[in-house]
Parts: C-alpha cells; sequence; structure tokens
C-alpha cells in the first residue's frame, strides 16, 4: 500500500492512493485511530486499513488535497550524517566508524507539493534527497537482523540544509532543522512493497536537472544496522522516521556550490517509492 496523511477543506485525514486517488480511510476509522502513526501503533491497523480500501469510502483527486507529511506527528526524526560512500568522498571528511546521528522536528518538514521555505537569514539552502525509514512496532536493543521486521514502509525526504548555520557549531541540528525547510512523502509506502531497501535508485532533480543519483546500495551503515543502533539508545515507536543519510552531488560540494532559491522546484524519487515533489520560497515575516 501506498499510504497517505492529507488536509481536504480543513479536515485532517489518512489514507491510501489507489488509481491516482486518495480513499479517505480516516473517515471510517477516525473514532479507532485518529492518525497514521496511531494506526501503525495497532498490530492490526494496516491489515483494518487494507480490508477497507474494497469498502465504499470517500476517494478524492489527489491534486485537491494537501498532502502532509506520511506521519506529520512523528515523536521522532532521526537523521544520519555522512552515510553514503559517494557524500563521504566529496566531502573529504573522514569514514565515520559508527553512525553520525542527528534530529530535525517535525514542523521543519512539509508533504509533497507544499513549497519548502528558504530562510529569511541564509543563502546557503541546500538539497539532500534520502531515504526514509518509519518504525511501525515498538522496539529496543534490537538485533540488526531482526530489524526490517520492525519497519511499517519507506518514503522520500529532501532534508533542506542551510549550510552557514550547520557550520557555525559542530552540532548538525541548527542547519538542519529550519521551519518547514524540508519535504517527506509523497507517502510512505508499505515494506512488502519493498522487500530490499538497499536495491533501489535515489535521484535528485533541480529545476529539472539530475543533481544526485545512487543506488541505496552504497549506504555505509544499511537500515538494519541503523535500527539496530539507534534501538540502544532509545526506544523506537510506531511512527518515528529514520533519514538515512544524503548520496554525493549536494550543491555545497559543487564548485561552484548551488543553493535552492525561490521559484525552483526540486524532486526526490526512489524507485518503488514514487516522487517528492517541492517548490522553493522565500521566507516573509509577518
Amino acid at each position: 500500500m501506498k499510504l497517505v496523511s492529507f488536509r481536504k477543506d480543513g479536515r485532517q485525514s489518512y489514507g491510501a492512493v489507489v488509481n491516482g486517488n486518495v480513499i479517505d480511510a480516516g473517515m471510517k476509522f477516525a473514532d479507532r485511530w485518529s492518525s497514521l502513526k496511531t494506526a501503525l501503533a495497532d498490530k492490526d491497523g494496516l491489515n483494518q486499513i487494507e480490508l477497507a480500501l474494497d469498502t465504499d469510502l470517500p476517494a478524492h483527486d489527489m491534486g485537491n488535497v494537501e498532502m502532509l507529511p506520511p506521519v506529520p506527528d512523528a515523536s521522532k526524526i532521526f537523521c544520519i550524517g555522512l552515510n553514503y560512500r559517494t557524500h563521504i568522498a566529496e566531502t573529504g571528511r573522514d569514514t565515520p566508524t559508527q553512525p553520525m546521528v542527528f534530529s530535525r522536528f517535525s514542523d521543519s518538514l512539509v508533504g509533497s507539493r507544499v513549497p519548502l521555505i528558504k530562510p529569511k537569514v541564509s543563502d546557503q539552502f541546500d538539497f539532500e534527497g534520502e531515504l526514509a525509514v518509519v518504525i511501525g512496532q515498538r522496539c529496543r536493543h534490537v538485533r540488526t537482523e531482526d530489524a526490517l521486521g520492525y519497519v511499517a514502509g519507506y518514503s522520500c525526504i529532501n532534508e533542506g540544509s542551510v549550510r552557514d548555520y550547520q557550520r557555525f557549531t559542530t552540532q548538525y541540528l541548527a542547519g538542519k532543522t529550519f521551519w518547514h525547510s524540508g519535504g517527506f512523502g509523497p507517502w510512505l509506502t508499505t515494506s512488502d512493497e519493498i522487500p530490499d531497501p538497499h536495491a533501489l535508485l535515489l535521484t535528485t532533480r533541480l529545476n529539472g536537472q539530475v543533481m544526485q543519483e545512487a543506488s541505496t546500495s552504497d549506504l555505509l551503515f544499511s537500515v538494519p544496522e541503523l535500527i539496530s543502533y539507534i534501538s540502544k539508545i532509545c526506544p523506537l515507536d510506531p511512527g518515528d522516521v529514520i533519514a538515512t543519510g544524503t548520496t554525493g552531488g549536494v550543491g555545497a560540494a559543487r564548485k561552484p556550490p548551488v543553493w535552492m532559491k525561490k521559484g525552483d522546484k526540486v524532486e526526490v524519487e526512489i524507485s518503488s517509492i514514487g516522487i517528492l515533489s517541492n517548490t522553493i520560497e522565500d521566507e516573509i515575516l509577518e
């Protein structure tokens, strides 16, 4: 299934994409599961949503809904730095011996077709196409060989990075969690449709030009290794997100650098998942 969260006529809901339409499962299950995250937390949630798709649920044209991040209320969003060998090479940094983990806040991410906001305080607004992993079951101290069993599904992330703020200190958070600076979507493709998350092609396009392209097999730390490592730090809960890192080709590494600006369109496409598409707008202070 391709699961979505969305807003229609001021009402937030969730459902699945079928033949270009958004099937409104939230209309049926709102009293039981208020959001997709709460449905993920119920071991029978996804099964019930899938069964309901064959019933007479409301269907909305995708063009007539506001797409939200698949999990707009994620409790924890973990991001991994320097996790593609091509990206490590272009930065000239040493290869990490352990995953480089930092975090983002939920309100730093928007859904597909919603503009990313270039911060007023910086022109160094960079793109980072990434594979996102969404947890489906609470877990702690997970063995690597068991880790994929805790995954609900996968999505695309454009982890918009504000490079000067990122470099002001050795801590990444400031440059990585500006309000509405990143995209997440277009939906959550359930794990049964992606048996091997390391056999996907990730492509980032800026105004139609390919800027990043690599196989997820280039990941330094695999998806199971990341889940196992993070679950030693804290419990992972349904709806938690792991952004697995970006590949080579980022704007900051180009000569001259390439930054996202107002009017640009950036797309992150991952095979078997879909295309996350966002335009860029300037921040307007009220």
